[in-house]
């Protein structure tokens, strides 16, 4: 299995709803990441906006706009596609940086392979 580090049980994620956060070391900082389901998938990002590098949520964990479609900055309404992360309107900068996900026998599973890393516990 690699350097593959559990994340959560896959019923955690659910199409469109909350978000499961955790931790990463990017960049030799401790950044905050989230994963979510999109359309059966799942994905993760860094919390960090390409607007301005300041964490999403506009409640704790909800990254979703009120249709499930879309990922939303709650300060300045970036908008970024959950499938891929790329900016779809609003004052983006680029896209969201993506954590790499695996998903297997009913757990989600994330790598801290480079450029990510494990935060000390």
């Amino acid at each position: 299995m690699g350097d593959w580090v559990r994340l959560c049980d896959s019923q955690a994620l659910i199409d469109g709803a909350d978000a499961v956060p955790f931790e990463v070391r990017f960049d030799g900082h401790v950044c905050s990441a989230f994963a979510v389901r999109f359309e059966g998938q799942v994905h993760a990002y860094l919390n960090r906006c390409s607007h301005v590098a300041m964490e999403m949520d506009w409640l704790s964990n909800r990254l979703f706009d009120d249709t499930g479609r879309w990922l939303l900055c709650a300060t300045h309404g970036a908008t970024y596609a959950p499938d891929s992360g790329q900016c779809v309107a609003g004052p983006c900068q680029g896209g969201l940086i993506k954590v790499p996900l695996e998903e297997r026998e009913g757990v989600v599973y994330w790598s801290p392979g480079a450029p990510f890393g494990l935060v000390a516990q």
